[in-house]
């Protein structure tokens, strides 16, 4: 079965962060492909290794992504 989930990417230093929020696990990488292909092992481990109980509770089911605008200064 597979699922759809969410990646959020971001520089970090030298490298970028990756995030997924549904199941708030992040992963790490040197270019934006290896965080999220990283990010994508550690879900995929994650969802091999948890208890069935686990996989239940964590994810957030409803998550919103959005910019906004706000007064600087």
């Amino acid at each position: 079965m597979n699922r759809q989930l969410t990646a959020i990417i971001e520089r970090d230093g030298d490298g970028y962060v990756a995030l997924c929020p549904e199941i708030d696990i992040a992963s790490q990488g040197d270019t934006i492909e290896s965080a999220r292909d990283n990010l994508k092992e550690a879900l995929e481990l994650f969802f091999e290794t948890a208890s069935r109980n686990e996989i239940k509770q964590r994810p957030h089911c409803e998550i919103y992504i959005t910019t906004m605008e706000v007064a600087v200064g």
